[in-house]
């Protein structure tokens, strides 16, 4: 089984334990990862608006600089944490390619695909750590991203590893959520914060056939 999986800029810390317990089961896996927190840290470090909209980071050509050196940042994070066998991968070196969404600068809207250098890797064995600019540059979410490269290579399993437990609401941990509520809910303003995207591209992989899981909450179509 190919499993994808996403970890955000604040949850890298069990990411070298899930990838081994995967690969002992016999899977290969790709890890695709965002930087949130340390994008925002940079940003206002530097004096530059932080801003989002339904999840996604509104990016200047000052904040792409900024987006770059984070994701360089915790890709080699990534992979000294899972060892030799990491691949890192810069996503727009690779050709992941996503459709401008002018209103929010330079960020795309993430589309399938199936880079080269990424089918390559997983058939020798190794476990790419890919970040998350696309080709103009475009910085695109990491939970959209992961979504679309698991659809592209045609995985059969895609997990969001979070520093929550999983998607709760109302209070409550949900076990599992259909798709279709999930996006209910999103659209009725439930959700806010990082948590709307995650569901939104859960929601996509499961209606494209993939085993989607938010922490310990199953996405399902």
């Amino acid at each position: 089984m190919s499993v994808v999986l996403k970890v955000g800029g604040a949850s890298i810390g069990g990411t070298a334990d899930i990838v081994r317990e995967l690969r002992t089961l016999g899977h290969s896996v790709c890890v695709v990862h965002g930087a949130g927190p340390q994008i925002s840290e940079e940003m206002e470090r530097r004096g530059l608006e932080v801003r989002f909209v339904n999840g996604r980071r509104v990016t200047t050509p000052e904040a792409i600089e900024v987006v770059r050196e984070s994701f360089a940042a915790i890709n080699a994070a990534v992979c000294d944490a899972i060892g030799p066998d990491a691949l890192a991968l810069a996503g727009e070196e690779i050709g992941l390619e996503a459709e401008q969404v002018p209103e929010l600068g330079l960020v795309g809207q993430p589309v399938p695909s199936r880079p080269a250098q990424v089918v390559a890797a997983l058939e020798r064995g190794r476990v790419p750590v890919v970040s998350p600019l696309a080709r103009g540059p475009l910085n695109v979410n990491a939970d959209e991203m992961a979504t679309a490269l698991a659809v592209g290579l045609g995985a059969q399993r895609i997990l969001f590893l979070t520093d929550v437990p999983g998607v709760f609401h109302e209070g409550r941990l949900l076990h599992s959520i259909p798709a279709s509520e999930a996006e209910a809910l999103v659209g009725k303003g439930s959700f806010d914060g990082g948590i709307v995207p995650k569901l939104l591209a859960a929601s996509r992989a499961a209606r494209s056939g993939l085993q989607a899981e938010i922490g310990a909450t199953a996405v399902v179509a």
